[in-house]
């Protein structure tokens, strides 16, 4: 059987933003419902979310796929804009 491995992140500089719970939330999915769709416990997909660990690039991939994004849109080495931010700056653009 197959076991994942996941990495603490503790540096800074290694640090992977995402935005998973955004995209979760969009499509009206549980944890338990991503987790069953990419073979993981709901608890990685909390993880995650929380920035706890850092996906593998296989998981990031699945979960991409699964969203049917591209990984960047998902997942960054840099903080994403908050929706606030994004939805203010469009109104301003108005």
């Amino acid at each position: 059987m197959y076991t994942q491995q996941i990495e603490k992140t503790d540096d800074a500089s290694t640090m992977i933003y995402n935005r998973i719970a955004l995209f979760r939330a969009d499509r009206g999915l549980s944890r338990r419902d991503l987790a069953d769709a990419v073979g993981v416990n709901p608890q990685t997909i909390g993880y995650l979310e929380r920035g706890d660990y850092s996906p593998s690039l296989e998981l990031a991939m699945k979960i991409a796929a699964h969203f049917g994004v591209a990984i960047e849109v998902l997942f960054s080495f840099d903080p994403f804009e908050s929706v606030a931010a994004a939805l203010s700056r469009q109104g301003d653009q108005r």
